[in-house]
C-alpha cells in the first residue's frame, strides 16, 4: 500500500497497475457500427455480465500505436 503522503503520477510507470489480461468479441453488424466487448477471460457468463466494456470497434485503438 502507497503512504497517504504520498500521490500516484500516471507517467511513472512504477505507479501503474500491472496490466490484466482481457478478451475481446467483436461483433459484425451489415446496417450500423460494428462493436466490440472488452472482458475478463475465464469469467463465467454470470460474472461477465458485471465485468464488461462493449463500444463501436472504432472507439478502440492499438496500444503500442498510442504510445
Amino acid at each position: 500500500m502507497m503512504p497517504a503522503s504520498r500521490r500516484q503520477d500516471p507517467e511513472d510507470p512504477s505507479d501503474r497497475a500491472p496490466a490484466a489480461p482481457l478478451a475481446s468479441t467483436l461483433v459484425a453488424y451489415s446496417s450500423r457500427p460494428d462493436r466490440r466487448t472488452i472482458y475478463p477471460p475465464g469469467t463465467t457468463s454470470v460474472a461477465r455480465m458485471s465485468t464488461w466494456l462493449t463500444a463501436d470497434a472504432d472507439a478502440f485503438v492499438d496500444l503500442e500505436s498510442m504510445r
